[in-house]
Parts: structure tokens; C-alpha cells; sequence
């Protein structure tokens, strides 16, 4: 690898400071990515779901990872900051190939799910960290330290009482941390109580999930949050407001 690769890896790590956290409005092409940096955000995301939909496919890994990967490249090389992937559960790659893949496409992070794309069931967790492990690993030896967010699926599950899905969450995010991964995302976890609670347990980056039932920033700031993403929220709120154009359009406004 470049050595312009491996410094875009560490400038990435730096923005992960808890109390000062990375925001990330993610990005799904070229464009999105032009506007994330012209708007003064130092880093890109990109959102596996909203990538999939603007290229006609369903959330899900339904995605082949040859057209994921050509995004993700279409990105990078548009944009002059360092750019980290949303590769689900890694496409079924092995750790070294899905390495080598997200460096040729210019990205130098990437977040991984603990669930089953297509299932949504909970992966094992020694699973997990034995591909985060590997991950890890394959990066070291390509000599650029890829930022690994590992995403904790925990509450994207229904039922189960609160208490013991927050310890099973730490018990996880513990586990990633010490297979290797840099942040942990605990996504849609946004209660007030169990965020401090989590945060101060696993004593390492977090990332939150930006949306209407969570904290503001500042809130999250001041609770040690290291990263705030959008997942699809950008692409989302684009979609809606083109569809409200086109209704405009449609009733004989021409939009001038």
C-alpha cells in the first residue's frame, strides 16, 4: 500500500475522540461524497443500505460485493479525506481478500454487523471476533491500520429485558475490542441511562446512530461518544424531499 493510504488510515483513527466525536451524515456515490466535504465534515461514511438502493438493489448483503466495492472506489477517489466503508457482514470474503478489496477501493475503514444480513439473526460472538480478528490481521500485514467500527446488533432485536440486553451488548463490544476492532456501534442503542452506562464499560471508542429517539450531539459529546453516524438518514431525507419535487413538478411547477 501507499504511503498516502496509510496516512488517511491514521488521520481516520485520530477522529475517533471520545467527548469530541466524528460525524459522519454517510454518503451512498460520488456526489453525496462531494457534498459531506464541502459542507467542512474531515471524513466520509458510506451506508451499505443507501449504496444498495441507488444502485437498485435491497439492504441485505443483496448487493454483489463487485458493485459495493465500485462504489465505495467511485467515493474515494472523489473526495480528498479518508473514507470509511459500510460492508455489512463482509460479503462472505474471506478476511484477507475483503482487506485487500476495501484498500484497492481507496477506503481505509469499515464497519462490520454481528448479525446475519439476510436473517437478521445474532452471529456467535467467537464467530465475530474471529472474523474481526482476521481482519485486523490482514491489515496489519498490508501495513495500513484500517479502522475496524464493529457494529453490536444486540438491540435490533426484539424482547429480551433491557438489563440483559445491555450486558450482553458490553459483553460483546468487549470481545471485538480485543479481537481487534477500534470502535464498537451499539446501533439503535439511545436510552438515556444504559448510553453512560455502555460508554463507560467497554473504556473504547463508541459509535451512536443518529436519529429522532437519541441524544443530540452535544448530549452525546458530553456522554464520551467518539463517533455519530446517519446510516441512511442522509439518503433518506434526499429521497423525500426529491419525491416532494417531483409532486411539485408534476402539478405544473417548473421549478425555476
Amino acid at each position: 500500500m501507499t504511503d498516502s493510504t496509510a496516512a488517511r488510515a491514521v488521520a481516520l483513527r485520530a477522529l475517533h475522540r471520545p467527548g469530541d466525536p466524528l460525524v459522519l451524515p454517510n454518503a451512498w456515490d460520488a456526489g453525496s461524497a462531494r457534498a459531506v466535504v464541502d459542507a467542512g465534515f474531515p471524513a466520509v461514511a458510506t451506508g451499505s443500505a443507501a449504496v444498495a438502493e441507488s444502485l437498485g438493489y435491497a439492504d441485505g448483503e443483496r448487493i454483489p460485493p463487485g458493485e459495493m466495492f465500485a462504489a465505495v472506489t467511485r467515493i474515494a477517489r472523489t473526495v480528498a479525506v479518508p473514507v470509511t466503508a459500510d460492508l455489512e457482514r463482509g460479503y462472505g470474503l474471506r478476511p484477507a481478500e475483503l482487506v485487500s478489496r476495501l484498500l484497492d477501493s481507496g477506503a481505509v475503514g469499515l464497519n462490520l454487523e454481528d448479525s446475519d444480513p439476510r436473517t437478521g439473526v445474532l452471529v456467535d460472538a467467537e464467530e465475530q471476533a474471529d472474523l474481526l480478528a482476521g481482519v485486523r490481521a490482514a491489515a496489519d500485514d498490508a501495513g495500513v491500520a484500517v479502522v475496524v467500527n464493529a457494529r453490536v446488533d444486540v438491540f435490533l432485536r426484539p424482547g429480551g429485558a433491557p438489563a440483559e440486553r445491555l450486558t450482553e451488548a458490553i459483553r460483546r463490544a468487549r470481545r471485538y475490542l480485543a479481537a481487534g476492532a477500534d470502535c464498537v456501534y451499539p446501533i439503535l442503542l439511545a436510552d438515556r441511562t444504559q448510553l453512560p452506562d455502555f460508554v463507560q464499560a467497554v473504556a473504547a471508542p463508541v459509535n451512536v446512530l443518529a436519529r429522532p429517539a437519541a441524544p443530540e450531539q452535544s448530549e452525546l459529546a458530553a456522554l464520551g461518544v467518539a463517533r455519530i453516524s446517519y446510516g441512511s438518514g442522509l439518503y433518506a431525507a434526499t429521497r423525500a424531499h426529491i419525491t416532494r419535487l417531483l409532486a411539485a413538478v408534476a402539478a405544473g411547477d417548473p421549478l425555476a
